[in-house]
């Protein structure tokens, strides 16, 4: 602390600006209001100095969730079946049209398909891949659980969204206007095959997440994007949602938004909680099974699973996973360690 501060009685506050600010308010209306501004100022000022980016934005989200914990305003929801059965990481070769994951009771087929193109050719598309993938089914599942319709209106939200998760609406061929809407094309074309069982009964949905899409995506970043005014889910896609909703606090998806993978354990970890009522041990085997695509070496892949637990452990240090030698536990616990809201119960 400088000494102007130290000589000031201020404590929290060091740059020479935000010491004159609050001196300037000492003793009128407001005071306490400035100098709590000031020392969030100068933490964030501090942070920006010394920590790496992703370490500072980790923290910062931190700082909101603690401060508005539970807020509704940062309620998503994703589809449970994708929260524990992913898409790819990866784009795949368009060659490549099937994709399957299957996970404790749940399994997920993903079968690539084509869209027509304007002059009415068949256009083979991939299947939908990365984090892209993932924060438009984000943006479209919350949507659609706000509304209460599979008739999703859509407007400019969702470039609103992509603004909100840190991307910027880019035009050209490398843009991320390119890169969304490649997405888009390859969930409108795809097929899925939902299985869910529980040792009695079995329920396989085959389903398009969407019935009805029509978007146009302009080239330049400087011309507004075009969105049809609604989006249709197919019936049984939003009826399965509405069945299987999870709910995700946005400002983790902020900070995890450019990792498939860090989602993935995101969406996982709040549906393990979500559906347990004793302490849960997962072995390092079964924890591969699931999360170890594209590792050869087992050290490789704990080092790595450990240190991913860590770093959403640095946006909610309630969270009760504790990673072992032997693979890792999960102990039941409330909405707040994810920060997320009660649920609200029905008046009579």
């Amino acid at each position: 602390m400088s000494l102007i501060s130290v000589l000031a009685g201020l404590p929290g506050v060091r740059d020479a600006d935000l010491v004159a600010r609050v001196e300037e308010a000492r003793g009128r209306a407001g005071y306490e209001f400035i100098l709590k501004q000031c020392q969030h100022e100068q933490k964030t000022r501090d942070r920006a100095v010394v920590l790496p980016r992703d370490v500072r934005r980790r923290q910062e989200a931190r700082d909101k969730l603690e401060a508005g914990q539970g807020d509704r305003q940062n309620l998503r929801h994703i589809h449970s079946v994708l929260a524990i059965c992913g898409l790819p990481y990866t784009r795949q070769p368009v060659e490549v049209r099937e994709y399957e994951r299957t996970q404790g009771r749940m399994s997920l087929v993903v079968e690539a398909g084509k869209l027509r193109s304007p002059d009415g050719r068949g256009e083979a598309q991939p299947l939908p891949y990365g984090s892209r993938a993932r924060l438009l089914l984000l943006h479209l599942c919350s949507e659609a659980i706000r509304q209460k319709s599979a008739v999703v209106e859509i407007e400019d939200s969702l470039t609103a969204f992509i603004r909100a998760m840190g991307f910027p609406v880019t035009g050209g061929k490398n843009g991320t206007l390119t890169s969304f809407k490649t997405q888009v094309n390859a969930l409108a074309a795809c097929h899925m095959r939902i299985g869910m069982w529980d040792g009695v009964r079995a329920k396989t949905v085959n389903t398009q997440p969407f019935s009805s899409i029509d978007v146009w995506f302009p080239n330049s970043a400087d011309q507004k994007m075009m969105w049809p005014s609604t989006i249709t889910f197919s019936h049984e896609f939003y009826s399965t949602l509405v069945s299987h909703a999870l709910p995700v606090n946005v400002e983790a998806v902020k900070v995890f938004a450019g990792s498939p993978r860090k989602l993935d354990l995101l969406f996982w970890l709040g549906y393990r909680l979500h559906t347990l009522s004793e302490p849960l041990k997962i072995s390092w085997d079964a924890l591969k099974e699931q999360w170890g695509q594209g590792y050869n070496r087992d050290r490789n892949f704990r080092r790595d699973f450990a240190q991913e637990i860590v770093q959403i452990r640095e946006i909610f240090p309630k969270l009760p996973i504790e990673v072992t030698d032997d693979g890792c536990i999960i102990t039941p616990a409330g909405p707040d360690v994810l920060a997320l809201p009660a649920k609200r119960t029905s008046r009579k």
